[in-house]
């Protein structure tokens, strides 16, 4: 138990806040300035590799789906910008694994598709494999990603060619593992094969 002599005096705490004041000035201008916003009044965020030069103002997107859509429904603008004709959606699917089981779960996509996706297992780690597999057999399918007593995976995607992408978890714990996915973007639906 602190006594009433055992804390700072008013003095100290001024100088104290003070300090620390003086400190986030220094940082905001230094660091979050330049590596945030774009901001460089000193010179040092440039000097220590920090700076983040702002973005340039995107291109407007074309007017006309139809006319701008290319033969898959895609369409690329300025830099990463695109216009789809499959309309934004959102998608959340949980699969219970057995001790030694598999499961896939699978985004249909056209080539230059793009989702975002979050997935989690809950009881232990999984195998996990990313991997597409194309409508056009002459395409073939094609591995992402692979991963070994993997917690969770987060990221974008962009389907390479129509076809159908998602995830294979193998679980090899001795007890069950449930694994969620969250997507978001431009598919037509998320399912299990």
């Amino acid at each position: 138990m602190s006594t009433l002599a055992d804390l700072p005096s008013s003095g100290r705490l001024v100088r104290a806040t003070l300090v620390a004041a003086a400190i986030a000035g220094v940082m905001l201008v230094t660091v979050i300035l330049p590596a945030e916003y774009g901001i460089d009044p000193t010179g040092i965020g440039r000097a220590t590799g920090l700076y983040r030069a702002p973005e340039a103002a995107a291109e407007p997107l074309p007017t006309s789906a139809a006319s701008a859509a290319g033969a898959d429904g895609v369409t690329a603008t300025a830099g990463s910008l695109f216009k789809s004709v499959t309309p934004f959606r959102s998608d959340e699917m949980s699969v219970t694994l057995a001790s030694g089981e598999g499961a896939e779960i699978k985004a249909q996509m056209a080539a230059g598709e793009r989702l975002i996706f979050s997935w989690t297992s809950v009881g232990g780690g999984v195998d996990v494999d990313m991997h597409g597999e194309s409508l056009d057999t002459s395409a073939g399918d094609r591995s992402y990603w692979t991963g070994e007593f993997e917690a969770d995976g987060h990221g974008a995607f962009e389907a390479p060619m129509t076809g159908n992408h998602g995830w294979f978890w193998q679980n090899l714990n001795d007890t069950p593992v449930t694994v969620t996915v969250k997507t978001s973007g431009f598919y037509t639906r998320l399912f299990r094969p």
